[in-house]
């Protein structure tokens, strides 16, 4: 049996976060012992099964070709450079809200590549705005984004309530992030061409795919997650299987392992002091919410710190806050930079977003002491 070294190292790279994870639990082990029944109850599984049933829905979708179209019928009725940066942040961040951030950025990134292809456009600008919108956008949404997602099922609060208590803190970010587009994007005219959508719609797809989402969230909303999840499969997998295939399924088995490591740790009594002692910082669960997610990422922090808080919506505020600043801070930016590949890109990313970073957190500040 041959073994394909670059295809093995392409693998790493795209699932480093999966083998980290993986290297780590063994070691969390021997640190806490813990008999394999216990192991289980450590993973939120209402979560997991959530976000399986939305991955799904959300490639259906993109699969279906509406998302694209609608992109489109937006982008190619702008006239200026600086027209153009408004609407993608707009349509990144109401998208975002919906079909998840990650799913958001597959969708705008690619399209404004193929926009660049045809006109001059500042890409990477542009491509950092985005990533910049769908930590803002999804922000307001308990399914914008994976850290939202948990702390929506763990809050035990109803999608509405959920939705309305985060609108303040990502109604803020966003309109700071479009505050900025003035300063990045100049009035240059554009010509874009009308050029068609490479991608057919898919009616059927594209109908079962709208009508499904609304009932999967009141499934996922009446605690049936587990059960919505395991319909929705069912029915893509006799319907659609492609999108079944095409999926990020180590995605899942990270959020698994994230739940078991974190949980673990969680344990440690010396780590459990310093979690608990740092709750009690000013600010307490948004400042070290944010604060700690420029180090280990806004979901792992989410997941880590909600045992030791009961306040779900500054937990929530602080690690969305926490998607701004250092790139780790949100796989989202990891994906907009990966997506977008221009020179310079990282650089030019940190100048934006460790300033919005600050200003959010400072808002943030002020808003949880009203």
């Amino acid at each position: 049996m041959r073994f394909d070294l670059h295809r093995i190292q392409a693998w790493l790279a795209a699932e480093w976060l999966l083998v980290v994870l993986l290297g780590l639990l063994p070691a969390l082990l021997w640190a806490v012992p813990t008999p394999p029944h216990a192991l289980g109850a450590l993973v939120d599984w209402k979560t997991v099964a959530a976000l399986a049933g939305l991955m799904v829905l959300s490639r259906g979708l993109e699969l279906s070709g509406l998302i694209d179209h609608l992109g489109r019928l937006i982008l190619l009725r702008l006239r200026s450079e600086r027209g153009l940066a408004v609407a993608l942040v707009v349509f990144a961040a109401l998208l975002s809200a919906v079909v998840t951030n990650d799913v958001a950025l597959f969708v705008t990134v690619p399209l404004t590549l193929g926009l660049a292809r045809m006109v001059a456009l500042p890409v990477a600008r542009l491509v950092i705005f985005q990533a910049l919108a769908v930590n803002a956008g999804s922000a307001a949404s308990p399914v914008g984004n994976p850290q939202n997602l948990f702390l929506w099922q763990r809050s035990g609060a109803g999608f509405v309530e959920f939705t309305l208590a985060m609108l303040p803190m990502a109604g803020a970010m966003l309109a700071l992030v479009l505050a900025l587009v003035p300063l990045a994007f100049g009035q240059a005219r554009l010509a874009l061409p009308d050029t068609p959508s490479p991608m057919a719609l898919r009616g059927a797809m594209m109908w079962i795919s709208l009508a499904a989402y609304p009932v999967f969230l009141l499934a996922v909303n009446a605690g049936f997650a587990v059960i919505g999840a395991g319909v929705v499969i069912g029915i893509f997998a006799v319907a659609f299987r492609p999108v079944l295939r095409g999926l990020d399924w180590p995605l899942l088995l990270v959020f698994v392992l994230m739940f078991l490591n974190l949980g673990l740790l969680g344990q440690m009594p010396a780590i459990a002091a310093f979690a608990s002692a740092a709750m009690g910082m000013p600010g307490g669960a948004f400042t070290f919410g944010a604060l700690i997610s420029q180090g280990m990422s806004n979901v792992p922090a989410a997941i880590f710190l909600a045992p030791f808080t009961q306040d779900w919506r500054a937990l929530a505020w602080g690690v969305n806050v926490g998607g701004f600043g250092l790139a780790i801070g949100s796989l989202a930016n990891l994906i907009a930079l990966r997506l977008g590949r221009q020179p310079g890109i990282w650089r030019q990313f940190h100048l934006w977003s460790v300033p919005v970073f600050a200003t959010s957190l400072a808002m943030g500040a002020v808003l949880v002491a009203l």
